[in-house]
């Protein structure tokens, strides 16, 4: 704090300025305060490490949906995460037409909603694909059937509970698509001029591609905003390494199906041969009837067996097994 002028000094500094000594600006010169432009109506809450921490996790769900979503197509997918960025839920909603593709997701144990907004021409590409077409989105936009909307909201049925994993090491979440909608006016889950962080993948189902956008609300993640930094997301990896990782990824190849074959024999025959055939017909092979089957897992030869049953099935009991050095 500034000392306290005297009164001989108050006195002594009137006088300086009735007789010109002093200059009344002079006395109003100091070093300038540095003013920094803030926009109350777009409070800045999500900071650089929030929306970074969130396309980390964004990221995994990206993986985990190109992983899923093949089995519903049939078709390659791949996904990846193109920007985050803050904005009002005003600026989100007012560059959405229509119709859309929106998912409102409940994110208990989270208050409040987040939006999964699906570009149309994904919605139409995966509709063709799985109803048979070969994935190929229509040229002109048009409202969405009922059936439609049935099977599109299977597929972010399938969004939805992608999501657990990738937000387990910040919260455990048991997200629940409570509607869809297919017009942004009826998407209004939290007032306009509310902050939200807005997480744009971009989804290639064979040629098409297309944007899928996730609206975070600011006050749903509010009491977890603690936790939206690198330092606690890695700490957490770390922690989850040292004490469940290894158990978590043998459990997981545990539950993998892999493929398993026992070859009988190999034949050639002509063309000729192969088209006459008849029930009854018999076909000659490399092998004696004593002989032991090779059994491949995947395309690797990895037992040898002899051919039985069990039961009504037929079956195979392993007499040896190849190492990777045989």
């Amino acid at each position: 704090m500034a000392d306290t002028l005297s009164q001989e000094e108050i006195d002594a500094l009137l006088k300086a300025m009735s007789e010109g000594e002093l200059d009344e600006s002079d006395m109003k010169k100091g070093e300038e305060k540095k003013v920094r432009n803030y926009d109350f109506s777009r409070p800045t809450k999500f900071s650089k490490e929030h929306l970074r921490t969130l396309e980390i996790i964004f990221e995994h769900y990206g993986r985990l949906i190109s992983t899923n979503l093949p089995v519903y197509l049939r078709k390659n997918v791949q996904v990846s995460v193109t920007s985050s960025e803050a904005a009002t839920f005003n600026e989100f909603t007012n560059s959405l037409s229509s119709p859309i593709i929106m998912g409102i997701v409940n994110f208990a144990p989270l208050e409040g909603s987040v939006i999964m907004e699906l570009a149309t021409n994904l919605g139409y590409s995966m509709l063709d694909r799985m109803l048979g077409g070969t994935g190929t989105p229509l040229e002109k936009s048009r409202d969405f059937s009922e059936i439609e909307q049935i099977i599109i909201q299977k597929i972010l049925v399938m969004f939805t509970q992608l999501l657990r994993d990738p937000w387990k090491n910040v919260i455990d979440i048991s997200p629940v698509l409570s509607r869809l909608e297919t017009n942004p006016q009826f998407a209004q889950v939290i007032a306009p001029g509310d902050m939200v962080a807005i997480v744009t993948l971009n989804i290639k189902i064979g040629d098409v591609d297309g944007m899928m956008n996730i609206c975070l609300p600011y006050l749903t993640l509010e009491d977890i905003m603690d936790k939206l930094n690198t330092k606690y997301w890695y700490s957490t990896i770390q922690e989850n390494h040292d004490e469940n990782y290894e158990a978590y990824i043998e459990a997981m190849i545990r539950k993998v199906d892999i493929p398993i074959k026992a070859v009988l024999g190999k034949s050639s025959i002509s063309v000729s041969d192969f088209m006459n055939l008849q029930v009854g017909d018999c076909i000659r092979l490399d092998c004696g009837i004593n002989d032991d089957l090779d059994v491949y897992v995947g395309n690797i030869k990895k037992f040898t067996a002899l051919p039985g049953t069990e039961g009504d099935s037929y079956a195979v009991r392993v007499t040896s097994v190849i190492r990777e050095e045989e």
